[in-house]
């Protein structure tokens, strides 16, 4: 058993990890122990994961990763960038990635990881059958058929511990990226469709106060590069998102088609990410809001400036996972990637959430905010059926742990 800490290095967990490596095994210690929490690649940013128990990985069980024609079965320990490499040599696709081909798979989809596209749903979105076991030990299979399933996917870890996702393919495809630099800011605003729409995935870097914000498309196939567009020119090399940091780490740009998996990510696999020296926030308000939501941003911009490394906008399509930051509404998203000290960071993430209070703002589960659990519930409105359903599998609360019981007591 080891002592760990998250890829941050902000959050220690209280309790050795156990990384059993069969799925009887994982059975035997969660029927056994009096609490339990698992831990994925420890990409989150608050103690969502912790527990005064026992926390488990599943990174050690057996590696599945089983092709069928429209859908591939994954164990859930396994990396996006393992299982995307397996299916790409095998002519298949998922519809969406996120910045990151690290994260596992149960991680990133329990806590709604996301990637971006104006058509594209979150990562959980892809999920048609989970199988976790619950607090008995027992193994429980859930398919979209079911009525728990939209609640059991975005889980939190709440349910029990995810031992295997299926996932939706289809035919692979090829990704062109091209980055450009200088986009007037108010043009996020004023030609929101025509910047986020512009290609298949899109995000957009900026700190809120530099008037020029770069841009991120991501086209399927091969597409002719504009020099310039919308005020703003093509980059004439690679970038990082952020500005000082090599540019490679990040994936092939300068519009060289190659497949999805290779350009939907913003990091390549073979960059392994190091303990980050950064804390992240991320906040979700529904399209229609986004201009009204960058007018709040940019307000603010001094006051960012002293903690932020850099901000992304991306946008999301609606789903019907309960807790999903997208739930229910096109969305977009608002990230900040922050330097690494909570005592400056806090008081920024507080106003800032105060300020964006007015636009229905949804916070990120795996991230730093502050809002308290009366407000969670207000702005995630199945949070009363997945406290009752996590009850369902979990009657004792032996995957509770204090995050939950502070923002989603029962």
């Amino acid at each position: 058993m080891t002592n760990v800490t998250n890829w941050a290095g902000n959050v220690s967990f209280a309790s050795a990890l156990q990384r059993p490596g069969s799925v009887g095994e994982l059975q035997e210690i969660v029927a056994s122990s009096e609490k339990v929490r698992v831990l994925g690649t420890g990409h989150s940013f608050n103690r969502i994961a912790d527990s005064t128990g026992t926390l488990v990985s599943v990174a050690d069980l057996p590696q599945v990763i089983e092709v069928g024609e429209r859908e591939v079965t994954v164990s859930a320990g396994l990396r996006y960038g393992e299982i995307t490499a397996a299916l790409q040599a095998q002519g298949l696709a998922l519809h969406n990635l996120g910045s990151l081909p690290h994260i596992s798979v149960a991680g990133a989809c329990s806590t709604g990881t996301h990637g971006s596209g104006d058509t594209n749903g979150p990562l959980a979105d892809a999920v048609n059958a989970i199988t976790f076991v619950d607090a008995s030990g027992e193994l429980v299979t859930l398919t979209r058929a079911d009525p728990d399933f939209a609640g059991s996917v975005v889980s939190l870890g709440a349910l029990g511990v995810t031992v295997s996702l299926t996932l939706d393919v289809q035919p692979s495809y090829q990704i062109s990226q091209v980055v450009y630099d200088g986009l007037p800011v108010e043009r996020l605003g004023s030609d929101f469709a025509a910047v986020m729409g512009s290609a298949y995935s899109v995000s957009a870097f900026t700190d809120w106060v530099d008037p020029d914000v770069m841009v991120w498309r991501k086209q399927r196939g091969e597409v002719p590069i504009e020099a310039e567009w919308l005020g703003a020119k093509v980059a004439d090399g690679p970038r990082h998102p952020i500005k000082v940091m090599p540019a490679g780490y990040a994936t092939q740009q300068g519009g060289v088609p190659g497949p999805w998996n290779e350009r939907l990510p913003h990091f390549r696999l073979e960059f392994t990410p190091s303990n980050g020296d950064e804390l992240q926030s991320e906040y979700f308000v529904p399209r229609e809001r986004a201009a009204e939501a960058f007018d709040v941003l940019r307000a603010l911009g001094n006051q960012f400036t002293p903690v932020i490394q850099v901000s992304e906008i991306r946008t999301i399509a609606a789903d019907e996972l309960w807790l999903s930051p997208s739930q229910g509404r096109d969305t977009v998203a608002l990230h900040f990637t922050w330097i690494q000290d909570e005592s400056a960071v806090r008081p920024v993430v507080t106003a800032l959430e105060e300020a964006l209070d007015p636009l229905d703002v949804r916070p990120h589960w795996g991230k730093v905010f502050a809002a308290d659990a009366a407000l969670l519930r207000a702005r995630y409105p199945k949070v009363p059926d997945f406290i009752a359903l996590a009850a369902k599998y979990d009657p004792a609360g032996k995957f509770r742990n204090p995050y939950l019981d502070t923002y989603l007591p029962s």
